[in-house]
């Protein structure tokens, strides 16, 4: 039956366009994004787990970059350690010299104390950012950190894991005052001062110093040294990360694009057909004015 009032084939042709050309816009808007799942409404679940991860992401990628802030400060404190021991052993040889009965002690101890000045700047100028870990009384507290890591728990708690360095341990001085460090590893280095009364058992004591010294600085060479091994790893370990992360995410949410392409492609054809179809079923109601011609 044929109805003037009512075209259900041009319904059918509209209702199938109109699903073509939301199909159409979906498809395009994946071409033009690159995302299948762009937001909550394409997919909940995968939108849900692209965005915490990604933000996660964000987060571990900022910790790398306090990693390299990290890295500078133990780098510092490094160069400071080793100049020191070079001090040092300076200061040894000084006092090999002067035990030689017929050398000028106070003449030795000018360069000694020359040396002990330059202990002093040395750990003044080991400083990265306002902070100086070869001066322990300079810190507000007694054991330095360094954000290595972001990690979200089974429980989807998080938490900033760090890794720390002794200052009480491992720092040159505790305190300086008038430009002179007392305390911590070098403290009693800076009291050797020879004289020309000093006995070889007084420079025997003065070695003894400075071995005790020259070991302490060791240590804490080695501390730091493994310190930075850790941050080295800690840095590789979270490029690794985050490149593994966004490769998860785009699994999830990146639009295929070969497939959007072959997909595109065929729904431009169906709606060119439907657009005829449409224009078939509108025009096969004006065959029924032929039923009135005389």
């Amino acid at each position: 039956m044929t109805s003037i009032l009512t075209n259900t084939s041009a319904m059918s042709a509209l209702a199938t366009l109109r699903n073509i050309n939301s199909d159409l816009a979906d498809t395009q808007n994946r071409v033009s994004s690159g995302y299948r799942v762009g937001e909550a409404s394409d997919n909940v679940a995968y939108w849900s787990i692209s965005t915490t991860m990604n933000s996660d992401n964000k987060a571990l990628n900022a910790a790398q970059d306090a990693l390299g802030v990290g890295a500078a400060k133990v780098d510092t404190a490094y160069a400071a350690t080793e100049s020191a021991i070079d001090i040092v052993n300076e200061i040894k040889a000084k006092l090999v010299t002067a035990s030689e009965s017929s050398t000028d002690k106070e003449q030795i101890n000018l360069e000694v104390e020359k040396l002990q000045q330059q202990l002093t700047a040395v750990a003044q100028a080991a400083s990265f950012s306002g902070e100086n870990w070869q001066i322990s009384g300079s810190n507000t507290t007694t054991e330095a950190k360094v954000v290595d890591g972001f990690i979200r728990e089974d429980n989807s708690s998080v938490k900033i894991t760090t890794a720390s360095f002794n200052l009480e341990s491992y720092a040159m001085f505790e305190t300086l005052a008038s430009d002179v460090g007392s305390g911590g590893i070098l403290g009693a280095v800076m009291t050797i001062a020879l004289t020309s009364a000093s006995t070889q058992g007084d420079i025997d004591g003065f070695m003894t110093t400075v071995e005790t010294a020259l070991s302490s600085l060791t240590d804490a060479g080695a501390a730091l040294g493994a310190l930075t091994t850790r941050i080295d790893l800690q840095d590789d370990f979270a490029s690794s990360l985050s490149d593994a992360i966004e490769s998860g995410v785009s699994r999830l949410v990146d639009a295929d694009m070969e497939e959007e392409s072959a997909k595109l492609s065929a729904l431009q054809t169906q709606q060119q057909l439907a657009v005829q179809s449409l224009s078939i079923a509108n025009s096969s109601s004006q065959n029924i004015m032929t039923l009135f011609r005389s």
